[in-house]
């Protein structure tokens, strides 16, 4: 791809839901679009456990198994998707330039839909134990923590959703929780409330994740008490929300002071020609369907934007 001088219509960043979504639509109107998946296809979805929610599949399914049936109906239609993480944008003039590890890519529009990434603890431990206890998703590394002990921090749906999925392989699941009541939806709640091997702590924070050379323990402080203690655990998974991954947008593109995309009502940046879909702009809802909404609802934006602006003169492509 290095060198590719390809101007194209439409370039998606992001492959999760609202990515796919917006690559099927945008193939439809003929606008043969790339989709650049960033460090992994599929975004936060694709180590989802189980995905019971998204209309059209009664029994449930996996994330996994989600992201490949919607990069299959995309492609079916002549997208086109491509491997590869962006490293610096210039939104300054058309065609915009992406540049990425295999090279530079060259659009006319663009949809951003680059997703969020999970939320740091932000304590003493936690960088230097990840991959060795420390792990933010429970499909990539529960299958480890086979008859052991780990604790989930968080008290979301993701939260709920991974402490059940690691009872499949965990002799206990400890949630803690840094409030007396859970946010997760009421269906969750009560299958994790039933669950024999899923216990509470509640009103609890971790202060700090001790280990040699893996994870042994962690420190523990009550918020109303401010009792503490330590507590052994052999991993700690923590789901405790996300960041949007807006870094490279930062003095291109208005942002505001969470790191959210701004947009207007029909998903349009403060850049003409350059839509944002699913939660690189939405703090609220967090939902794959939503999402994917959103991602239809930003291509159709960008083939009426594009048939509006075609007798346009493109400036002329300076490679370098």
């Amino acid at each position: 791809m290095a060198n590719d001088t390809t101007i194209r219509e439409t370039v998606i960043l992001g492959s999760g839901p609202a990515g796919l979504t917006a690559a099927l639509y945008a193939a439809r109107a003929n606008l043969k679009p790339l989709v650049i998946t960033g460090n992994e296809l599929g975004g936060q979805i694709a180590t989802t456990t189980e995905v019971e929610n998204f209309p059209g599949f009664p029994q449930g399914l996996t994330g996994p198994e989600l992201v490949e049936k919607m990069q299959e109906q995309a492609e079916r239609f002549g997208a086109d998707v491509t491997i590869d993480t962006i490293q610096q944008v210039d939104l300054s003039r058309r065609p915009f330039r992406l540049t990425g590890h295999s090279g530079d890519y060259y659009a006319k529009s663009l949809i951003i839909t680059t997703g969020a990434s999970p939320r740091k603890l932000g304590v003493p431990g936690e960088p230097e134990f990840v991959g060795r206890g420390v792990s933010y998703c429970a499909t990539c590394d529960g299958f480890f923590f086979r008859d052991k002990d780990v604790v989930v921090i968080g008290g979301g749906d993701s939260a709920l959703q991974e402490a059940i999925f690691l009872t499949k392989f965990a002799r206990q699941v400890t949630i803690i929780h840094r409030r007396d009541s859970l946010r997760a939806g009421y269906t969750l709640q009560e299958r994790a409330r039933k669950n024999e091997k899923i216990a509470f702590i509640w009103d609890t924070v971790v202060t700090k994740i001790n280990g040699d050379p893996v994870v042994t323990s962690i420190e523990l402080k009550n918020v109303k008490t401010g009792e503490t203690w330590t507590r052994p655990t052999d991993g700690v998974f923590i789901f405790i929300g996300h960041l949007p991954n807006s870094y490279l947008f930062q003095g291109q593109l208005a942002i505001d002071d969470q790191g959210y995309l701004i947009t207007d009502k029909e998903l349009r940046t403060s850049v003409e020609g350059v839509w944002a879909a699913g939660e690189i702009t939405d703090p609220i809802f967090k939902q794959a369907i939503t999402s994917a909404g959103m991602g239809a609802a930003a291509a159709i934006a960008a083939e009426r934007w594009l048939a509006e602006h075609e007798d346009e003169t493109e400036p002329a492509l300076v490679v370098g």
